[in-house]
This record gives structure tokens, C-alpha cells and sequence, in this order.
């Protein structure tokens, strides 16, 4: 049985969340851009790019950018934006990325962690990211807060959108949070489709003990692109900022 990835990430994701727009990504990439602190022209890994949205704007911040993904179809969203071809779009698994670099900086956005059923195969990623990294190369990984969700989870929700309803349900299964996804046309209602999404629940303290031993080491965390400081109970988002280097940041 194919995993949940490989059939999630097509024409309906894009359906499903075409809200995502070039305005908030850019407004998250201004954010990124201060705790970065990196020089122009510096290399940076959009690991896990979907359509290219975060990427572009890192491009139009000066970086030169490669982004990467396992959707040959979300791949061919993003190519569409980088006309002047300032952006390098390659196919891969981040658990075995196919690149050398080293990058300055490594970004790792919008809740792409946490896919996979076994914790070893989650930290692979983190190995990853630390092998493509620079010495004292910088790393942004964007996750859920899990136990913002796991008290505000909204069991269901429907929406249509040009003819089509969306129906979604949302669930806390074996420390996952799992999404089904039903998607039917008006035009032909017999022809649903399904889908499932899943990311482990990971929390802080799941985060520094995967990343013990990979070389990555946390230096900020935040609760939103706002800036605001990581609060487990009220923040929405859990923002890690760090480098590559000695095992000596955050505990």
C-alpha cells in the first residue's frame, strides 16, 4: 500500500489549500529573514517546498534558493513561478535528499516533519538537514503546536468551493493527528475522492530529544511569525530557530 504522501499531494491538495497565498509567505519570509540573519547571496534549502511560495520569496530576498520535493505535481506549480529560473526545483525524499550543498540555511515550513510512522524515519530528516548544512549553518523548522491542537482540534468541517465540496475530519489516533479528506463534484457526486493526511504530535520536548546526536542545537523558539515567544498552551505555531554546531544551545 502506497504511503499517505505519495497520493495526498496532487491536483486536490491544491484545491484543498489554495487559500495559502504569495502575501503570507512572504510576510512569514520577512520574519525568517531577521532570525536568519544571513548575507545576501547566501544558499538556502527550501526542504520540503510544495508549490514554491516561501521559496520565491526568499529568492526575491536576495538568497539563491533550492527547493525540494516529492510531489512531481506540486513541483510543476512552483516552476511556474520561477520564470527567470533564479530558483532550482529538484525532485526528492527528505529523509534521503538528493544534494550535496552545504547550505547556509536550511528552512523546513508549514508542519512538513513529522510524516512518517517510524520516529526513526522522522529523524532521518533532521540528520539530513544537518549534512546539508554549513558549520554554523542556520535552520528553521515550522511546526504545529501539538498541544495547542490536541485541545483545539475541530472535528469537522465542510466548505464548497466552485461546485465542489470539501468535507474534512480530523482526528487524534496513535499519537497522530490525522486529517480524512472527502472531495465531491456537482458535476459528478459518485466520483469521491479520499484522502488521508497524518503528522505526529511531536512537542518541544519530543523536538530536542530527536535532535540530540544530529548536530542541530535550538537557539530561539517562537510561537508565531509574529516573534512572539513559545507558549505550549496559547502559541499557535512552534517555531525552531538554530545552527549546526557543538552540543551547547538550548537544553
Amino acid at each position: 500500500m502506497d504511503a499517505w504522501y505519495t497520493k495526498s499531494f496532487g491536483d486536490d491538495y491544491l484545491l484543498v489549500y489554495k487559500h495559502r497565498d504569495m502575501e503570507g509567505a512572504a510576510a512569514e519570509v520577512k520574519a525568517m529573514i531577521n532570525w536568519l540573519k544571513l548575507p545576501d547571496q547566501a544558499t538556502v534549502l527550501d526542504l520540503c517546498c510544495g508549490t514554491g511560495r516561501h521559496s520565491q520569496a526568499l529568492a526575491e530576498a536576495g538568497y539563491r534558493v533550492t527547493g525540494v520535493d516529492l510531489s512531481d505535481r506540486l513541483l510543476e506549480e512552483a516552476h511556474k513561478t520561477n520564470s527567470d529560473g533564479k530558483i532550482r526545483f529538484v525532485r526528492g525524499d527528505m529523509r534521503h535528499v538528493p544534494l550535496e550543498g552545504p547550505f547556509d540555511a536550511v528552512v523546513n515550513l508549514f508542519t512538513s516533519f513529522g510524516y512518517f510512522d517510524e520516529e526513526r524515519e522522522n529523524q532521518l530528516v533532521l540528520r539530513e538537514i544537518a549534512r546539508l548544512l554549513k558549520p554554523e549553518g542556520r535552520f528553521i523548522i515550522d511546526y504545529l503546536n501539538a498541544p495547542y491542537i490536541a485541545e483545539r482540534l475541530v472535528p469537522y468541517s465542510e466548505r464548497e468551493d466552485g461546485g465542489v465540496r470539501i468535507e474534512e475530519r480530523r482526528s487524534l489516533e496513535d499519537g497522530f493527528v490525522r486529517k480524512r479528506i472527502s472531495i465531491r463534484s456537482a458535476e459528478a457526486p459518485e466520483q469521491e475522492r479520499h484522502y488521508m493526511e497524518q503528522v505526529k504530535l511531536y512537542g518541544l520536548a519530543d523536538f530536542k530529544r530527536l535532535l540530540k546526536g544530529t548536530g542541530l542545537l535550538l537557539d530561539r523558539i517562537y510561537g508565531g511569525y509574529d516573534g512572539s515567544e513559545y507558549d505550549p498552551v496559547h502559541s499557535t505555531r512552534l517555531i525552531m530557530t538554530g545552527h549546526k554546531g557543538e552540543e551547547t544551545a538550548i537544553e
